[in-house]
């Protein structure tokens, strides 16, 4: 090969020439540089510059979580669950027993189940052991003659089984009840809107059904006693509640009890306002009759169960505080987000509505650490959507973003149990259908029980918030959520973390473990919409897989996706997903 130019491999001197070749390669680049640019003239714009694929996602999200302790530790009943009195009206009661319902409530165990709602000031309690004959309600002929002739022989059929009474209705029975429970929530409807409520009667009969499914599922029942039975001088009329303590303590039934639903609705609902000081002296009362029954003289107490904390709220609480803050054993409140009848599909995604259950905590806290610091607070049925609920909207998948940050949002901030309203028939607000089918957020709510513990873990995070404008609240649409996992799980060893992440942005999210969680085997768990409905789907699906019960009614397996040990977790747009980081040995989860 011929040299053209060759360089001197040393310079002797800095006077030394360049060699005699440079001149023409000098020439040669001049020309290139002439032709680009005459090239170029017709077109002044600049020239496009290709990012690189990543760069259009922001910075990588470093992830780390405080392993040495706890930064709560909540209720092993954390998640719970409530069923409205209105069973009772639309006919649902009778079918506690089936065998599916029971199967996805023992799913959601351990819990407790509050029986209670805006009805549970109109329940009488009467001893009648064959409900058929008092039967009563709209409906052609053959309700009476078929149906409640159905509903006695399925009673008859659960007597004679022993230990928990398990039935499997005949798909006609079950038709015919679902045509009937679509007359009475019409019925129903119309009292919710115009808030005048007609009395329940619970029976001896519809009691023994409620506290089977209670038993049988694995369920902790709570009792929410009438507290709008009053005497002319405004106190509490116990003799219906005395009547209901004597046959359940004769049954040996395990109860724990409340009193009233939203006092401070009292005035609205019947003309009649309780103020939180004789609340409190009502409390007092319940506690005196619980005592000299030996099943309930330890039962646990909870209330007020006021509504949303607003001024005449908390100054009713305040009275109640006063008066019987050491009486219960825990403080209740009730909140909802939405307004049914106004609610949009992408309400669900607002930051802003996500965070206003904190504030309300805040309030809570500040009363109850006022008189009796210390003493567990609960959040009791909790909804989306009020009026409800709206169909294909508060039963769909967009719900669940709610519903999830709830859980982590109660827990982060010391809530002790949140209570869902409803687990089944409640509007559209519950977690199965009448069908006997798990919704969205029954899913949602079985991956919380089978990957999270009650500790609650400290996340750190960098590269997550952008850069502050003024007057402008920065609110995170990425939200990260860490617990010890739940040592029930004999899939992960003691010592594993579990995360639970929400991605609320229209792009995906990148998230390096670091830390203590780095180089570590990931599992993942993610719940996305199935089907052509997108966010107003009622089905999901688990890393790809449509869930559905198995053929022969029980729950299906639910199969992580193992993730390579060290790889960067991709969480889609708009999704929501446990992951389970295995092998950690975090010191705060090795011990119970």
């Amino acid at each position: 090969m011929r040299v053209l130019c060759a360089f001197p491999e040393a310079m002797p001197s800095s006077n030394s020439r360049p060699p005699s070749c440079l001149a023409p390669v000098a020439l040669f680049l001049a020309l290139l540089l002439h032709l680009f640019l005459s090239s170029q003239a017709g077109d002044r714009r600049p020239l496009r510059v290709d990012r690189a694929p990543g760069l259009k996602e922001k910075t990588l999200i470093l992830l780390d979580v405080s392993t040495k302790n706890p930064i709560r530790t909540i209720n092993e009943n954390f998640l719970s669950l409530q069923l409205d009195p209105s069973i009772i009206h639309d006919g649902w009661l009778d079918f506690l027993s089936s065998k599916r319902l029971v199967t996805l409530a023992r799913g959601l165990s351990p819990a407790f189940l509050r029986f209670g709602g805006k009805r549970t000031d109109f329940l009488q309690f009467q001893n009648l052991r064959n409900p058929a004959k008092s039967r009563g309600g709209p409906g052609p002929d053959y309700y009476l003659k078929n149906y409640e002739d159905d509903i006695v022989r399925s009673d008859v059929a659960l007597d004679k089984q022993k230990g928990c009474k398990i039935a499997q209705h005949p798909d006609v029975m079950l038709e015919l009840q679902r045509e009937k429970a679509a007359q009475m929530h019409l019925v129903l409807l119309k009292e919710q809107f115009s808030n005048t409520y007609s009395n329940l009667i619970l029976t001896a009969r519809s009691l023994d059904k409620l506290y089977n499914f209670a038993d049988c599922s694995g369920l902790h029942l709570i009792f929410a006693l009438n507290a709008l039975r009053r005497n002319p001088n405004n106190s509490w009329n116990s003799s219906s509640a005395l009547s209901l303590l004597k046959y359940s303590a004769s049954k040996k039934y395990n109860i724990s009890w409340e009193l009233g639903n939203e006092p401070n609705n009292y005035r609205t609902m019947r003309g009649r306002a309780v103020n939180g000081s004789q609340l409190g002296k009502d409390y007092i009362q319940l506690k005196s009759l619980l005592q000299p029954i030996r099943i309930y003289s330890r039962a646990s107490l909870y209330g007020p169960n006021i509504g949303r904390p607003r001024k005449n709220v908390i100054a009713l609480l305040d009275g109640f505080m006063k008066v019987a803050g050491s009486t219960v054993d825990a403080v209740t409140w009730q909140h909802c987000y939405i307004d049914g009848r106004v609610v949009k599909v992408m309400d669900f995604l607002k930051t802003r509505l996500l965070d206003t259950l904190s504030d309300q905590i805040r309030k809570i806290q500040k009363v109850v650490n006022t008189y009796t610091p210390g003493k567990k607070i609960w959040l009791e049925g909790v909804v989306t959507t009020s009026a409800g609920g709206t169909n294909n909207l508060s039963d769909s998948y967009a719900a669940g973003f709610l519903w999830l940050n709830t859980l982590g949002m109660l827990a982060n901030q010391g809530i002790d149990v949140v209570i869902r309203h409803s687990f089944f028939d409640h509007g559209y607000n519950h977690l199965v259908d009448q069908n006997f089918n798990p919704l969205p957020d029954y899913w949602l709510s079985l991956l919380y029980k089978r990957l999270i513990g009650p500790k609650v873990l400290a996340v750190h995070v960098a590269g997550l918030q952008r850069k502050p404008r003024p007057g402008r609240v920065i609110r995170d649409k990425l939200r990260i959520y860490a617990h010890c996992t739940n040592h029930h799980n004999h899939n992960y060893v003691r010592g594993s973390i579990t995360l639970f992440i929400i991605n609320l942005h229209r792009s995906r999210k990148k998230i390096k473990l670091a830390g203590t969680l780095r180089d570590k085997l990931v599992h993942q768990y993610l719940l996305q919409p199935y089907g052509q409905e997108g966010l107003k789907s009622k089905s999901v699906q688990l890393n790809g897989q449509p869930l559905v019960m198995v053929d022969d009614g029980t729950l299906p397996e639910l199969k992580p996706r193992p993730l390579r040990a060290g790889r960067t977790l991709v969480i889609p747009p708009v999704t929501m997903g446990f992951y389970v980081v295995k092998n950690v040995n975090a010191l705060a989860c090795r011990y119970r």
